[in-house]
């Protein structure tokens, strides 16, 4: 499924949440999977107008008033979560993106970095919330339209401030935006960091089959001609069947050339080498990329100038994640440079399910060949779960797992 974010208004996180409940996430699911990371909140949803169009006005009612969290708490809030892989990913991605804006502009370090609007419950169901949904949705693309700001001053813990705010421009650079008549702040911070956490592309509407609509209300009087609310487009892939260029030109980027179960989507390429570095430390330095967000990481030995011994590392990743990436292996190697470009990729439909096997039920994946028979891989870390469970060799695990037909293997 690909989204587009038809940001009329701008964006805030009670307005895309809002947004999504209206295509169709229901806020007792969002409610009942944010509970057990945090109480003390409820969620409530009524339909609104503005300038004549109904939306969806999300409140999150707290009773727990805590509105300062440290950056490392809510980190850790998230790592130690249940949460999906990509929920969680995104999540972590978000909340350091609007930690690097507040510490570059309070001169603060990192982790001693305290949210207070963001550090609030509310936000923090906001940002979750909307990832949850757009997780539940089976969204596998995000773009947008040009981010529209407003003009003024708001009033926050720091003082009077001007619109848009420093936090806001900050997470919104290398990002398009444009002038608005609103006279209020219509982007708020944590907008601006979904926005820049989820969003590939910008720009018009991408070719697509729009499936549904959603509306979500902001809270402003914007002073506006325009109506404040966040349009969300929910659709497919168009089925197209063309036979694919060698190189595709970024007006065709968005557009599926390829006959389903075969989809394609574009992808960033970062590789670099390597000889002067501990190979014990490869081994972290790839499990700490696919945590902050990383598609694959891969090592190959090469010998390079003067016949040195050394690794040739490649990262992929999406589009939206490059620059963290390239500072996140900065940081943790020791490279000078980097090289990187996009990629177009084509994949097969896939999607989570729990497998059948002499072991119990077992996360895996199903998989859609291009014949149109699906496929169910058991996902790794199920495997290696029963290994370590029984006390039995992972390889034994994988033979008896095995061990049957396809048509043995069912889905639960």
């Amino acid at each position: 499924m690909i989204l587009h974010l038809d940001l009329i208004s701008g964006i805030s996180g009670d307005m895309c949440l809002g947004a999504l409940v209206d295509l169709g996430v229901d806020p007792a699911w969002l409610q009942e999977r944010l509970t057990p990371l945090f109480k003390g909140f409820s969620i409530h949803t009524a339909p609104v107008f503005r300038n004549g169009l109904r939306a969806v006005d999300l409140t999150v009612t707290v009773t727990d008033h805590k509105t300062s969290r440290t950056y490392p708490e809510i980190r850790s809030l998230i790592q130690k979560s249940d949460l999906p892989p990509d929920v969680k990913n995104n999540s972590l991605a978000a909340f350091e993106k609007i930690a690097r804006a507040e510490a570059g502009i309070h001169g603060r370090d990192l982790e001693t970095v305290h949210f207070h609007e963001v550090g609030g419950i509310d936000s923090l169901v906001d940002i979750l919330g909307t990832f949850l949904a757009i997780d539940h949705l089976g969204v596998t693309q995000v773009t947008a339209s040009e981010v529209p700001l407003g003009s003024g001053f708001v009033d926050c813990a720091h003082g009077r401030i001007p619109v848009p705010v420093p936090a806001t421009l900050a997470i919104l650079e290398g990002i398009p935006v444009i002038g608005s008549d609103a006279a209020t702040e219509i982007v708020t911070p944590t907008g601006a960091a979904l926005v820049a956490t989820l969003v590939e592309k910008f720009g018009p509407v991408p070719s697509m089959v729009p499936a549904k609509i959603g509306y979500g209300a902001g809270k402003r009087d914007t002073k506006s001609r325009t109506p404040n609310i966040l349009r969300l487009i929910l659709g497919h892939f168009p089925e197209k069947t063309v036979a694919p260029d060698i190189g595709f030109d970024d007006e065709k980027f968005g557009m599926n050339l390829f006959q389903p179960p075969i989809s394609r989507d574009r992808i960033a390429v970062i590789t670099t080498l390597i000889d002067d570095m501990n190979p014990q430390i490869s081994g972290f330095v790839m499990d700490h990329l696919l945590e902050k967000g990383a598609l694959d990481v891969s090592f190959a030995p090469v010998h390079m100038k003067k016949n040195r011994p050394g690794i040739r590392m490649e990262v992929l990743c999406r589009p939206k994640d490059l620059e963290l990436m390239i500072q996140e292996i900065f940081a943790q190697t020791s490279t000078i440079g980097v090289r990187y470009h996009l990629c177009d990729r084509a994949l097969l439909d896939r999607e989570p399910a729990r497998m059948k096997t002499v072991f119990g039920y077992l996360d895996a994946k199903k998989i859609k060949g291009p014949n149109g028979m699906n496929r169910l891989v058991p996902e790794f870390e199920a495997l290696a779960r029963v290994a370590r469970q029984r006390d039995i060799p992972l390889q034994d695990v994988y033979a008896q797992v095995f061990s049957g037909t396809p048509d043995d293997w069912k889905l639960s």
